[in-house]
């Protein structure tokens, strides 16, 4: 492995990191708020660190033409981790936080967009610290690697290995020859769904600090919001449709999103997401939760109509399956049936593809199917049949890794939750949080329920949680493979 590589890539980071600080600290110097100085303070810090990597010898005669894909992995870990360590500096620096334990979790769930949070008075923290809790989940939603590829010419050849260490789903589908040209083009989608949902928000009478900062979040499918009551804050039947919409347009593959766009604009049927088998199912399975939780809330009487129950439950279940985790009602207190479908949904998450979380329906699709295989064999032994999505076949190490991730998935939230008990937390706050966190969607269920928050887990519950963000945000392998011992050999 090549550390000059590494030190010239980091360094780039470190500069990003930089802009990334210095956007909230003009928003304080904007709003005439005292604590614009601490998010200055990282920013000259990281500015110094990128200046020294810069200058190293080796940084200076690296070439990333033919970046190799264990240097991808760790420049994957090392941009995640210094954006989170020196935001959490930043937010620390504020005050607005009890302890450093605190800022790093509510940076980490920032950056990995999943939107659990400590702070007890969200509308009382500074307008800096709302703008960089919004904007870290804007970043994170499409990738600060994938962004880091679009902006920087010299990853333009190697950039695949960045690409596909971080990208969601099974594979990565270029939309061009060049992954730099292929980000650019998903980041520009990207930054027009979120200009769009600002205009639709300003319409609904949502001001202009919080129509950016909640479209920032509902298309990185993230939940920061600047209420602290969430969505339920506004009280406004349109503002939860408009972000339904865009909760549920985030849960689909930005891939087949830019297409059917340019079908559209070619004057052709956008067919190619209904062709999805994918967008189908998570389609399907989306409106079939909407109806079964309205339904249950409405005949348990949690709610005294049914048009109240449709209101609350469809948008409940589009926050969760999305892996928003937006709030407008206390699904905690929901009956046990809604609950159970709201903790599936967590497991399962949004598309391949998508800035959403969970294991993702297209892995859902895939065991699936080979369950039904296995089922087949056993009539019919000599059964020769091939695993398709759609019109192409997966082939078999796909379906193993599938399977390993489900293994290595169900392994993390258990373990996770097992730690969080033994802290202090009940069965279902602890089991849910750990979801919550390798899934990256937010609230759970109980004690950090939506109308609650994390504050009442120790400081070891919240690095344990942290990992588990990073874990999940990373889809595991990236992570752990930098954990086992071939990993570090030569050769």
């Amino acid at each position: 492995m090549r550390t000059g590589v590494i030190q010239r890539i980091v360094s780039r980071m470190l500069w990003f990191t930089v802009v990334a600080l210095v956007v909230p600290m003009l928003v304080g110097i904007g709003y005439g708020e005292s604590s614009w100085w601490a998010f200055a303070v990282p920013a000259v810090l990281a500015a110094g660190a990128a200046e020294f990597f810069a200058r190293r010898p080796a940084a200076r005669c690296a070439s990333t033409d033919s970046l190799h894909r264990r240097e991808g992995f760790v420049v994957v870990i090392l941009g995640w981790v210094i954006l989170v360590c020196f935001n959490a500096v930043a937010f620390y620096l504020t005050g607005a936080f009890v302890g450093f334990a605190e800022a790093f979790f509510e940076s980490m769930s920032g950056f990995t967009t999943t939107g659990a949070s400590v702070v007890d008075d969200i509308e009382g923290l500074p307008r800096s610290v709302l703008c960089m809790r919004s904007f870290s989940q804007w970043i994170g939603g499409m990738g600060i690697i994938v962004l880091s590829v679009a902006i920087l010419p010299e990853l333009a050849v190697g950039g695949m290995q960045l690409f596909a260490a971080e990208a969601t789903g099974i594979e990565s589908e270029k939309l061009a020859p060049r992954i730099a040209a292929t980000a650019r083009r998903l980041w520009g989608l990207y930054v027009a769904i979120t200009a769009i949902e600002v205009v639709f928000l300003l319409l609904g009478g949502m001001s202009l600090f919080d129509a950016i900062s909640h479209a920032m979040t509902t298309i990185a499918t993230a939940g920061f919001s600047t209420k602290n009551a969430s969505i339920a804050g506004f009280d406004s039947l349109y503002i939860e449709i408009v972000i339904i919409v865009f909760m549920f347009l985030s849960g689909l593959s930005f891939t087949l999103l830019f297409r059917s766009i340019n079908d559209i604009r070619a004057g052709r049927l956008p067919n190619k997401l209904w062709q999805s088998p994918e967008a189908r199912l998570y389609t399907l399975i989306t409106l079939a939760a909407c109806l079964f939780i309205s339904v249950n809330l409405y005949f348990e009487g949690t709610y005294d109509s049914l048009g109240s129950s449709l209101r609350y439950g469809s948008f409940q279940t589009v926050s969760i399956i999305t892996t928003t985790g937006y709030g407008t009602a206390a699904s905690e207190s929901w009956p046990a049936f809604s609950q159970l479908c709201l903790v599936f949904l967590m497991l399962i998450g949004g598309c391949a593809g998508s800035t959403a979380g969970g294991t993702k329906v297209v892995r859902l699709y895939v065991v699936a199917k080979h369950a039904l295989i296995q089922l087949r064999l056993l009539i019919r032994p000599r059964l020769v049949q091939t695993l398709q999505i759609g019109d192409h076949d997966v082939p078999p190490e796909t379906t193993e890794a599938v399977l390993g991730y489900y293994l290595l998935y169900f392994a993390a939230f258990f373990i996770g939750g097992l730690f969080l008990t033994a802290l202090g937390l009940d069965i279902v706050s602890g089991a849910t949080a750990s979801i919550s966190a390798v899934s990256s969607i937010g609230p759970g269920l109980g004690t950090v329920g939506a109308s609650q928050n994390f504050s009442g887990v120790p400081d070891a519950g919240l690095y344990l949680l942290s990992f588990g963000m990073l874990l999940g945000r990373l889809e595991i392998y990236p992570v752990l493979v930098l954990f086992t011992s071939h990993f570090w050999r030569r050769g």
